[in-house]
């Protein structure tokens, strides 16, 4: 697909301004306002919802709309605007057609680039004269924290009879096929202190109930569609005093839902069971933050990105993963859309990067499963 070498040099110039600008969860301000001038400089109107009341950010999700052919059908792009947190500043280098940060610290193509392609996308489709459908474009807010963004957008306000989330930082050409159902617990154990030296039978600690509870859990990959981790444990006050508090986050993510609520269950059973043999109390919050998915190769989003895919050359492969995207959210709210992979190599990593090639490739993809999305 020629879509243009201006185009394309765009798309990398927009990629490193969006980059260049920090937009860590809940400080996605900055970047909502470059991506609502951008798309405003292309004649469109931009609504931004109160989202951000609930979720905590300084702005609110974005979305935007193309008319398409009066009897035609409506779909949605949808990337997220937030990153996580930033080590040090974002300065981009292209080195061998390669795009990182200069600094050790992420580069922001999670998910940035899929941000910049759908916009690249929008702009050649105006400049030809129009989509084949209606498209809502969705940008949302705080993604990196559970989906908080998506999760305060009103479906109902959506026309999109499906959609595509760009959000999985795998090679091009997988297609997102399932997710997990993800589960956090929070555990906090409480004792009694006492001087660790002089009386330690007095104290009850905190800490013992914490580690008999993790000692006592299955952990990591379970089965192939199950994982469980322990994430962070805090908790003491001195490495003379016997320890009168402690927390722990865990999480269980699985394919099987019923699988995902057996392993949260057990690891609740555990935290009690050691709470009651150190004397400790604890209180337990269990948190269901997403809901797992799994999608039909029949579902006319995964039509439409197969053909796209097969139309630019590449072979789809159809996969599942472990982590969660504003999909899980969309799909629970009764929206059918598809996680498409970005081609971003090691986000959240200090060596994020992409290459200028798969920045394009993706801009031709996205412009593809619009068209293709007219024929579904």
């Amino acid at each position: 697909m020629n879509t243009g070498s201006a185009l394309r040099e765009r798309l990398v110039g927009d990629f490193v301004r969006y980059c260049e600008i920090e937009s860590p969860s809940l400080r996605e301000r900055p970047m909502a306002d470059a991506v609502t001038a951008d798309l405003r400089g292309m004649g469109l109107q931009v609504e931004e919802d109160a989202s951000g009341s609930a979720t905590g950010s300084d702005s609110g999700n974005l979305v935007a709309r193309i008319p398409g052919p009066d009897t035609g059908r409506t779909v949605m792009l949808c990337a997220h605007l937030d990153t996580v947190p930033l080590a040090a500043p974002v300065e981009v280098q292209r080195e061998g057609g390669v795009l990182s940060n200069r600094h050790a610290a992420i580069l922001g193509a999670d998910n940035k680039a899929a941000v910049a392609a759908i916009v690249a996308a929008v702009r050649h489709l105006l400049d030809r004269g129009g989509p084949p459908v209606g498209l809502e474009l969705v940008f949302t807010t705080a993604e990196e924290l559970a989906l908080r963004g998506a999760k305060e957008l009103d479906r109902n306000s959506l026309r999109s009879e499906f959609g595509f989330v760009f959000d999985h930082a795998s090679p091009l050409g997988e297609l997102i096929m399932a997710a997990p159902t993800y589960y956090r617990l929070l555990a906090s154990f409480h004792g009694a202190a006492a001087h660790a030296g002089m009386s330690p039978e007095k104290g009850r600690s905190a800490i013992e109930a914490a580690a008999r509870a993790v000692a006592a859990m299955d952990l990591g990959r379970l089965d192939d569609q199950t994982t469980a981790n322990a994430g962070v444990i805090t908790g003491g006050s001195a490495a003379n005093v016997v320890a009168e508090r402690c927390e722990v986050e865990l999480e269980a993510r699985s394919l099987d839902e019923d699988a995902a609520s057996e392993v949260i269950q057990a690891m609740v059973d555990r935290c009690s069971d050691a709470a009651g043999a150190t004397e400790c109390d604890i209180d337990i919050r269990v948190e269901r933050l997403f809901r797992g998915f799994k999608l039909p190769r029949s579902a006319p989003p995964v039509q439409a990105a197969a053909a796209a895919l097969e139309t630019v050359g590449v072979e789809p492969v159809y996969r599942s993963t472990g982590g969660g995207s504003d999909a899980n959210v969309l799909i629970a709210a009764g929206l059918p859309v598809l996680n498409v992979a970005n081609a971003t190599e090691r986000p959240h990593q200090p060596d994020e990067s992409v290459t200028v090639e798969s920045l394009e490739a993706m801009l031709d993809l996205t412009v593809e499963i619009v068209d293709q999305s007219a024929r579904v």
